[in-house]
């Protein structure tokens, strides 16, 4: 049994590292005019330095700092660059024989993440690992004994979500200073986010009926999620905006709702026009009716 689950995660990992269809990475400046109408300007196109390879996972550092993780055809695992938005310049960040993803600015601000697939003889043992924002060390991990870690996101400075990978895949708060796992759902979505509230929001997803949209307080161990909407079919990536407005992407278009305002989502743009078939990830800065959308979109 103990062998099947790390084949298991041996083959997680190796879908990761070796991504074939070519995905990029888009900027737009969005500014909410009403309820329902949003206008997006500015159109960039981040990637052309990879048109043909893997570009995914874009993390706002703040208004004009974006962070991805590309891998290039002619490598066999991803990187981190960092884009200056305002000088529009870039910058490789990591450059190892292991492969670094979804990489979040950490609570202190001194401080980033990101989850690196380390090789363990035959095995990818995925863990998450911080390192300093001024680049001047070479990091270490934040969890000693955690592995197998998909994905993620900060609640504050000593505790993180986790997206644990298995059979099934779980998600739990994870307490930097014990290792200490406290379970919070099971077979969730890749893509949960922190609101403004204070509640987590993920996916639950379903064999049998619509993926579902719940919000939770992290720690409130015994409380079961609230339902906020069911998902766009297939759908299981968003965004949460400063005044909990939801974004979320279907094939080209881009789709918001909001608790109290909205019945069901509401397309608010349709990217075809800049080639953007299929929407995946998508990351956004804080602000209020103005703010940068970063798409992840395959043509």
């Amino acid at each position: 049994m103990r062998y099947l689950f790390l084949l298991f995660v041996c083959m997680y990992a190796a879908g990761l590292s070796a991504q074939l269809r070519p995905t990029h990475v888009y900027l737009f400046d969005v500014r909410q005019m009403n309820d329902t109408v949003y206008e997006f300007a500015k159109p960039k196109f981040l990637t052309a330095f990879n048109p043909n390879g893997y570009n995914n996972h874009p993390a706002f550092f703040s208004n004009t700092e974006l962070y991805i993780s590309s891998q290039l055809p002619t490598e066999n695992q991803p990187e981190l660059y960092a884009f200056d938005l305002e000088k529009l310049t870039k910058t490789r960040v990591t450059n190892t024989p292991e492969g670094e993803y979804s990489p979040f600015r950490m609570p202190d601000f001194y401080q980033f993440s990101a989850v690196r697939m380390e090789i363990a003889g035959r095995d990818t043992v995925q863990r998450l690992w911080q390192f300093p924002v001024d680049r001047l060390s070479n990091g270490k991990p934040v969890f000693k004994y955690i592995k197998n870690i998909g994905y993620y996101q900060w609640i504050n400075s000593r505790q993180a979500v986790l997206f644990l990978v298995g059979n099934p895949n779980q998600l739990v708060v994870a307490e930097v200073d014990y290792d200490r796992l406290t379970p919070i759902a099971t077979n969730p979505g890749r893509c949960f986010r922190m609101m403004p509230d204070g509640n987590l929001a993920f996916v639950v997803k379903s064999d049998y009926a619509p993926w579902k949209l719940v919000k939770k307080k992290p720690m409130a161990t015994n409380a079961e999620p609230v339902a906020i909407i069911d998902m766009l079919s297939g759908t299981e990536d968003f965004a949460v905006l400063p005044d909990g407005t939801f974004l979320a992407g279907q094939g080209s278009r881009i789709y918001k709702f909001k608790e109290g305002t909205d019945s069901n989502w509401v397309q608010i743009a349709d990217l075809r026009f800049y080639n953007i078939r299929q929407v995946t990830r998508l990351s956004v800065t804080q602000g209020y009716r103005e703010f940068r959308l970063a798409v992840v979109g395959a043509e």
